[in-house]
Formats: structure tokens, C-alpha cells, sequence
């Protein structure tokens, strides 16, 4: 008996084309009626500390997480969130309200 093919044959590539969960490369996305430029970073290139407006915790430097802003806004309106945090987005609100000893980054 011969072992057991996982992979397909003929070099297929997985289904994957359009870089969607690929880091660094650009996709839209809408959201609340809007188009949103969605891009996965990678944990290697980040050195701040980014405040993630979906749970409202921190994302530390060298950890993986996604950039998005309106495709129509500015530089200005670019928000870092956790990749969780951007999937169920619908669900977590950016409209969070802090404690007043809260800190605001």
C-alpha cells in the first residue's frame, strides 16, 4: 500500500490569491456604509504601543494586528486593532467609554 496523499498534485496553489490574511498587502472592506483599507501587519516592524479602539487594551510592539482606515479619510484616522477585535468589530463597538482615571493614548 502507498502512503497517503495531503497535498493536491500539480503544485496548486491554495486559494489564497488575493492576500487576504497575508501581511503587509492592502484590501478594502466596508463597514458601517463606508469602504475601509484594511492591512495586516506583522509583529516584526512595530516599535510603539497602539491603543486597540475594539477592546479598548493596548497592542503591544511585535505583536500581529491589522491597520484600518476609511479609504476617504486621512492619515489622521488610522486605527490599530487586535485581528480578533477587527473580525468581530460589529459586535465590539469603538464607542467605548473610559473610566475618568482612564488613560488616553
Amino acid at each position: 500500500m502507498s502512503p497517503r496523499r495531503n497535498r493536491p498534485r500539480g503544485g496548486e496553489k491554495p486559494a489564497d490569491h488575493a492576500g487576504g490574511g497575508r501581511y503587509g498587502l492592502e484590501r478594502t472592506e466596508e463597514w458601517r456604509g463606508e469602504e475601509w483599507v484594511v492591512r495586516h501587519l506583522g509583529g516584526g516592524g512595530g516599535a510603539k504601543h497602539y491603543r486597540c479602539p475594539g477592546c479598548d487594551q493596548e497592542i503591544p510592539p511585535g505583536v500581529p494586528h491589522v491597520v484600518a482606515w476609511p479609504r476617504e479619510g486621512d492619515v489622521d484616522e488610522r486605527r490599530h486593532w487586535h485581528k480578533a477585535c477587527w473580525n468581530a468589530r460589529d459586535r465590539r463597538s469603538a464607542r467605548l467609554q473610559r473610566s475618568r482615571n482612564a488613560p488616553r493614548y
